[in-house]
């Protein structure tokens, strides 16, 4: 069945975040930094991430924290490529449609690209990869979404 709503609420948030992390968790490209580097804990982080989302799509919730320290330190750990920021995108955008269509699901998907774009900006710094200015999406994250 197609999904025919759009994100409505933080419960919205919650669903569509444990099934997005679920498919994080046990991809084989990104998978490890969550569960090896990180350690994630999905029940203490999911509450976390679902503020950043409600406040980047609702503006209700209240989002203090420094999202960019913790990708810093996995980068320090291993590096994070074009390639992990672009399974990312593919699997945020997949996990997006197989449950809401609307306004708000596609500026999460759209938010979700600029996040993943600028958080690689700042760890890999300007590169061919991603891009010295403007708007430019890393290849990497190109050829992964046009991959179901």
């Amino acid at each position: 069945m197609p999904a025919t709503r759009d994100i409505r609420d933080r419960d919205d948030l919650d669903v569509l975040l444990r099934r997005f992390y679920g498919a994080a968790f046990a991809d084989p490209l990104i998978g490890p930094f969550f569960t090896e580097i990180a350690g994630t804990d999905l029940e203490l982080h999911l509450p976390r991430i679902t503020d950043f989302w409600e406040r980047a799509l609702f503006r209700t919730a209240a989002y203090g924290r420094d999202a960019f320290a913790p990708h810093a330190a996995l980068h320090s750990a291993r590096p994070l490529t074009a390639a992990h920021f672009g399974r990312w995108v593919q699997l945020w955008r997949a996990t997006v449609d197989g449950l809401h269509a609307g306004p708000r699901a596609e500026r999460a998907k759209a938010q979700g690209e600029r996040i993943a774009l600028a958080m690689l900006r700042r760890l890999a710094g300007p590169t061919p990869e991603t891009g010295g200015s403007g708007g430019f999406v890393p290849l990497a994250a190109l050829r992964l979404r046009s991959v179901a």
